[in-house]
């Protein structure tokens, strides 16, 4: 659906064709047409990133009043980083709005100013919770005109321990009122909060609740514990494009880590809650800007962090539940775009990836880290890349080329050549060119992956029959997805299970012929993450060596 379809002002249609959209993204389309024909509160279930604001912001701005200067619409929001942004996109829409004013008030900055900005007039004001009910305390902002509320955010503000807030500010305002609640998830707290204060409420969703977004791919790498430091070094390294986050556990172990990265000449700093204000500003600059290349982050500093083109979020840490790996996966993969997201795993916390896997809906692909080698040929093909698509200015380099020529001319061309790579390669760590495979064995379901892939040593003397399945890595499906379908289905055991071939777009997987009834019949008709599968026997290769036929 086109943004001029929808019923919008022609201003705010002018603005967002300025900004270059014309089609309304997934939840822009659903929740727009609703807002803008009816007076009713809302709950909206969509993934960060994917087009919340203009969602809300567009009706927003369609309902205020620019004639009366006292606050009409509050946005709630869990961060400064999210309120600022939130602002930024609002003054965009409402470019062509004459006297539109939208004010931000966030905790760690002058109070005395935000006042005296609410004081000239704001129609919309965009608030974490705990500086809005401070301005309400001091009876600096009149809420008697509100005639919108927004959350959005929801669960992250919860999150981070905004109920009590939310509630008093809820309580504070006019009973006449539309709530427009947006939020990732819906744990209990916001579930409470929809059924405490929000009246038959319109429900869109995009995506199922708590599931991570199609457009991210989500990778894993099996490592032990000694290796996780050089491991994310390889994944780094081998990844010269990379414009990410990197996530751990705590405070501690994030300042670790970035110290541990910038000694090593990475461009990285940490982002925890030991920072100030104004330490935070300076992180948040330099990322948004790209002046430096990874973030190192805790959840609670990251929170309601909203930045664009990130490639890559990678769980240096997995997160204890569910909610937090979704929320941190959701920092990539915004507006439209695809993202990748790399969780680092120990050789003991298999069940715990699975379970991940289970509540989010999705399914890693399990990758094994580049050793040293691939990694120096990597960098080295970049550079080589660089130079060959570097633009020559001739006139600007001309000054410059005599001195080069003279310190230069003593070496020919091979000579040159060796000098550069040495020159790239001298860089790199010594954990690069020296050591070899960091991969551990991947735990599935109490085995490892080692064991899955020797199964067919083990099957070489049983009667088999194989299967052909119409699923493979593209789908991200791994070896323990398949043996877990097959189990779940046919009540067999694992160990009647044999060799299992992943291909891109299909696989094939044996049983033991015993069982071999009782899995077609049960698995044939199947469904894998939602999808309809396709089973097909594999007929036995014959003596001569006839091309294998599928049957059905």
């Amino acid at each position: 659906m086109r943004f001029n379809e929808m019923g919008l002002r022609v201003e705010l249609v002018e603005a967002v064709e300025r900004l270059g959209f014309q089609a309304a993204m997934p939840i822009q389309a659903k929740v727009i047409p609703i807002l803008l024909k009816d007076t009713t509160d809302l709950i909206g279930l969509a993934q960060t990133g994917t087009g919340k604001t203009g969602a809300f912001g567009l009706p927003l701005l369609q309902r205020i009043d620019a004639a009366l200067s006292r606050p009409q619409g509050i946005v709630l929001c869990p961060t400064r980083e999210l309120c600022l942004q939130i602002t930024n996109d609002l003054l965009k829409f409402a470019r062509h709005m004459k006297k539109i004013r939208i004010v931000p008030v966030y905790g760690g900055a002058s109070i005395a100013v935000q006042i005296r900005q609410i004081k000239k007039g704001p129609q919309i004001i965009v608030a974490t919770p705990g500086r809005l009910l401070d301005l309400i305390g001091r009876r600096a902002v009149d809420l008697s005109r509100i005639t919108v509320t927004v959350l959005d955010e929801a669960d992250e503000m919860l999150n981070m321990g905004f109920q009590e807030d939310i509630d008093r500010i809820l309580a504070a305002m006019p009973a006449r009122k539309n709530i427009w609640l947006f939020s990732a998830t819906m744990p209990a707290g916001v579930a409470r909060i929809a059924r405490s204060y929000l009246s038959d409420p319109a429900k869109v969703s995009v995506g199922s609740r708590n599931q991570s977004p199609a457009s991210i791919n989500h990778r894993c790498y099996v490592i032990h514990e000694k290796n996780r430091l050089a491991g994310l070094k390889r994944i780094i390294d081998f990844t010269p494009d990379m414009f990410g986050l990197v996530f751990c556990r705590t405070r501690k172990d994030t300042q670790t880590l970035a110290e541990a990265l910038l000694q090593d000449g990475y461009r990285v700093e940490a982002l925890h809650g030991d920072l100030s204000q104004p330490q935070r500003d300076s992180v948040m600059r330099k990322f948004r800007q790209k002046s430096i290349r990874l973030m190192v982050a805790t959840d609670v500093a990251a929170r309601g962090l909203d930045v664009n083109d990130i490639t890559h979020v990678i769980h240096y840490h997995l997160p204890h539940d569910a909610l937090s790996y979704t929320h941190r996966s959701g920092r990539t993969a915004r507006a439209g775009k695809s993202g990748t997201v790399i969780a680092l795993v120990g050789t003991k916390e298999g069940r715990h990836m699975r379970e991940l896997e289970k509540r989010g809906n999705f399914r890693f692909e399990v990758g094994q880290l580049p050793d040293g080698r691939a990694v120096c040929n990597k960098q080295l093909s970049d550079l080589v890349e660089k130079i060959v698509h570097t633009t020559v200015k001739q006139e600007e380099i001309a000054d410059y080329l005599p001195a080069f020529r003279e310190a230069l001319d003593g070496f020919d061309r091979e000579e040159l050549i060796r000098r550069l790579v040495a020159a790239e390669f001298n860089r790199f760590p010594d954990s690069h060119s020296r050591s070899g495979n960091l991969n551990a064995r991947i735990p599935v379901e109490g085995k490892t992956a080692a064991k899955i892939s020797n199964r067919k040593n083990h099957f070489r003397k049983k009667n088999t029959q194989r299967f052909f399945i119409n699923v493979g890595r593209l789908d991200k499906i791994n070896a323990g997805a398949i043996v877990r379908l097959i189990c779940d289905k046919s009540g067999i055991r694992s160990s009647r299970i044999g060799a299992i071939d992943l291909n891109r777009e299909f696989s094939f997987f044996e049983v033991e012929k015993k069982v071999a009834g009782r899995v077609w019949s049960t698995v044939k008709d199947a469904k894998l993450d939602g999808r309809l599968i396709q089973v097909r026997k594999v007929e036995q290769k014959k003596k001569q060596r006839s091309p294998e036929r599928l049957s059905a």
